[in-house]
């Protein structure tokens, strides 16, 4: 099969902090509107971070009841997500075994192991839940959106902290090309918001601890950031081979016409901007595009001093000043190994509709970031090229390529 085969996006599915699928949360993205919130819970009182995106639609509420018993809550929002991505796709008719699935998360099933963990410590072995080991494991949410669809060719799980969305469609993509695969489902799933997570951020200093504002905490490339912000979610897409898709007269969203992955092998939580500009320039290449013809850019933009400031250097360098960079975490907080599919998602939206959104909550534009970053309310017009960044703790880069259909 040619290494130039024709990947479409033809489904898309979320539950995020702004809402509890695609178009709730994209409307709120183009509102301005923050999903970021107070965490009252006794648990938090005593943490220097007590701000976090939580999920606007609880995935109990989708799920039947005993089923969500049994999933972690990171296995919860990536059946949400994918069993709405799969509804919009039209649900195609695809051999079993030439539909596969793609869905990454940095720390998995880590509330179930926190939360089994203490039920160990406090009542013994015997009170231990016997769906421990399945609702743990990173694979789980790949693997329970196989079983849910009856995919069989292939479950996998991209760990690659906070490029692992990203990274996952972008194996999508390889499966199609490669001939491995008609349908792919793809995209990344996270929620591990509790006491030692916002602690160890804290202790690393990467999370804003602007608990008295929390709408005002997320602040990509603002000289006033001081941190990113927790978020919980999933995003998944349906990719699917362009002429499978057009042989059951599907509409596609986008194109995916390239993708990237490179890693820095330079330290484990600092970026490299050298990697970053590696994975934007090849992820062009791969969709045949010259830099000149990206007109938006979805950025990775954390809202950390350093990370805002390596992106937008690598931006400028692989690209240059001339699209509009917009940057969704100031809304939702970062879904870590969600983020990358849902900023593919934003990108997708963008290139259908031709509108980007704006970055919220940023009042004073760093002076060392020379982009044209989208600022005041969505900016309109035609969108031939969008790129969307994710980037990862351990040096992980991820980079997506969208066109119209």
């Amino acid at each position: 099969m040619s290494a130039r085969t024709d990947v479409v996006v033809t489904g898309l599915g979320a539950t995020t902090p702004l809402g509890g699928d695609t178009a709730s949360t994209w409307a709120a993205m183009l509102a301005g509107t923050s999903g970021i919130t107070a965490i009252e819970e006794e648990w938090a009182a005593g943490l220097p971070v007590r701000i976090a995106g939580r999920l606007a639609v609880e995935p109990t509420e989708l799920l039947d009841r005993v089923q969500a018993r049994r999933l972690d809550r990171c296995e919860q929002v990536a059946l949400v997500a994918a069993r709405e991505a799969w509804a919009d796709a039209g649900r195609p008719q695809v051999d079993p075994e030439r539909l596969a699935v793609v869905i990454g998360t940095g720390t998995g099933g880590a509330l179930t192991m926190l939360g089994q963990d203490d039920v160990l410590e406090a009542s013994g072995v015997r009170r231990v839940s016997p769906h421990t080991v399945p609702m743990l494991m990173a694979n789980g949410p790949a693997a329970w959106v196989s079983i849910d669809l009856g995919a069989r060719g292939g479950a996998h799980t991209p760990v690659s902290a906070c490029a692992s969305g990203a990274e996952a469609i972008a194996l999508g993509l390889d499966l199609i090309r490669l001939g491995r695969a008609d349908v792919v489902v793809a995209g990344g799933a996270e929620a591990c918001i509790c006491p030692l997570t916002l602690a160890g951020f804290a202790q690393a200093q990467a999370h804003s601890t602007r608990n008295d504002a929390p709408g005002l905490a997320s602040r990509p490339f603002d000289t006033g950031r001081d941190g990113f912000v927790i978020g919980e979610g999933a995003a998944v897409v349906v990719l699917e081979r362009a002429d499978f898709a057009a042989a059951r007269t599907a509409r596609p969203y986008a194109t995916l016409a390239g993708a990237a992955v490179t890693s820095d092998a330079h330290h484990i939580t600092a970026a490299h901007p050298e990697g970053q500009v590696r994975a934007m320039r090849r992820a062009l290449a791969a969709a045949d595009l010259p830099p000149l013809a990206v007109d938006v850019v979805h950025a990775h933009a954390t809202s950390t001093p350093k990370g805002d400031l390596a992106e937008a250097q690598s931006i400028t360098e692989a690209i240059g000043v001339h699209p509009a960079v917009t940057a969704t975490k100031s809304m939702t907080g970062h879904l870590f190994g969600a983020a990358g599919a849902l900023g593919a998602i934003a990108a997708v939206l963008s290139v259908r509709d031709g509108i980007v959104p704006a970055v919220r909550n940023l009042d004073d534009l760093d002076p060392e970031v020379k982009l044209d970053v989208v600022t005041g309310g969505p900016r309109t017009g035609a969108v031939g090229a969008a790129l969307a960044n994710a980037f990862g703790f351990g040096g992980h880069n991820a980079t997506l390529v969208f066109t119209p259909a």
